[in-house]
């Protein structure tokens, strides 16, 4: 495929979106799967225009992939309701670490005795999967903070967060393959991926987003006239909070989260204000006042990497079509997906959220809803970067591709009719 066909295909998948983005919006369909079938028709699977093989290009796509999920956990982050409360967060820091770590879990003795996946890859198959994805789950997001819906806000919390704890399972695989120190007994691993990598993503996150927030608000308070390139703030701060996570062997994807999370908590309580929100366990609505009229960075900048997100997305669905051929869609990698979508994420979800007040419905919404993507692609990248054997990696790209394919395709066609259901029993019940 020359540059030009490349140019022209872009070009004309991007005008096609311009112009039919209200179409989509409201159809029965999602973005991803108009961009997954086109990469179907001009990948192997139809007229053979291209052929984008991740094994070779794997460096490419993790820096695709990371950039990606960067700016959409950024995205998530800045639409977070303020103040952050525990009571709010309760439910979704369960999906996000104890569902997760049960998905890892469920899915490490699947691909163990059924898959016959050395325990190392099971594992590292576990950590691939098991974080819901923060870029294309849009559908299932939060709209805006003062979204009410609470399955869309604890969806994209769980996304925000277990991005970055994933991480320590997949060093844990890559240990159990002899690619990463664990140290005796697994301590090194606990103390470094586990506590630390974990615990100084979060601060460095926090305190880069407290910072850059009220550098902003003292600056506009002392030189009134002066004005703010946002968006560029934005990017700053992704780039500055991951940037530091990288030097002290933290996780960055922790990091940018925290880090968008606490500028919009900065900016809101620096301004004054009291956000309205309805809560995520008892459903019940607090007021609070207007926001102002000046555009904060968390709002302004939000919209620039929204477009950012939503190209990446383009591209990055694009060469998931283009990767997989006919034969790719064997029964073992689809019966690994159902097994994922049917039963580690509906158990794994329903035991996360025990004795928890989460309604039943929005546990079963919840259990089917954990979308798989990009992060999973990321990471099953950043582990070939890092020595994978070749017959495990291919292996690994068979099973993820037609994962995140399958996902886009039953996720994407069952979400708008399920969330629409959702608030009609919501309604009904009140």
């Amino acid at each position: 495929m020359t540059t030009a066909t490349w140019f022209l295909l872009l070009g004309a998948l991007l005008l096609l979106v311009g112009f039919t983005a209200s179409y989509i919006k409201n159809g029965p369909a999602t973005s991803a799967i108009v961009y997954l079938l086109v990469g179907f028709v001009v990948g192997p699977m139809g007229f053979g225009l291209f052929h984008f093989n991740p094994l070779e290009e794997s460096a490419l796509l993790e820096l695709l992939t990371e950039i990606a999920v960067l700016i959409s956990l950024y995205c998530a982050g800045v639409k977070m309701p303020a103040p952050v409360t525990f009571r709010r967060w309760r439910n979704p820091l369960r999906l996000a670490v104890v569902s997760m770590s049960l998905t890892v879990g469920i899915v490490a003795l699947f691909g163990y005795f059924w898959l016959a996946l050395p325990l190392g890859a099971a594992v590292l198959l576990g950590a691939v999967v098991a974080p819901t994805d923060p870029v294309l789950a849009t559908e299932v997001q939060v709209r805006h903070a003062d979204d009410p819906d609470r399955l869309r806000f604890a969806l994209t919390s769980e996304a925000g967060m277990n991005d970055g704890s994933a991480f320590p399972f997949v060093m844990l695989g890559l240990g159990l393959l002899g690619l990463h120190d664990l140290g005796d007994v697994g301590w090194r691993w606990f103390a470094v991926d586990v506590v630390w990598a974990s615990g100084a993503g979060i601060v460095i996150g926090i305190v880069a987003g407290c910072l850059v927030g009220w550098l902003v608000q003292k600056l506009r308070t002392t030189f009134t006239h002066s004005e703010f390139l946002e968006s560029f703030l934005g990017l700053g701060l992704i780039a500055f909070a991951y940037g530091i996570s990288l030097l002290v062997n933290a996780w960055g994807f922790l990091a940018v989260f925290s880090a968008a999370v606490a500028l919009r908590h900065t900016e809101l309580k620096l301004a004054g204000l009291k956000q309205s929100y309805s809560d995520a366990t008892s459903g019940e609505t607090y007021p609070g006042e207007a926001p102002l009229a000046i555009a904060h960075v968390h709002q302004s900048s939000l919209i620039f990497n929204e477009h950012l997100e939503r190209l990446a997305e383009i591209v990055l669905v694009l060469l998931i079509g283009g990767s997989l051929f006919w034969d790719s869609w064997s029964w073992r990698a689809v019966g690994f997906a159902a097994f994922l979508f049917f039963v580690a994420r509906p158990i794994s979800v329903h035991l996360g959220l025990l004795g928890s007040k989460a309604p039943i419905r929005l546990r079963n919404l919840a259990g089917w809803f954990g979308v798989r993507g990009i992060g999973s692609l990321y990471y099953l990248m950043y582990a070939i970067q890092h020595g994978l054997p070749e017959n495990i990696a291919l292996e690994l790209i068979h099973l993820t591709l037609v994962v995140v394919a399958l996902s886009i395709l039953v996720h994407g066609v069952s979400v708008k009719p399920a969330i629409a259901r959702f608030w009609r029993a919501r309604k009904s019940a009140h």
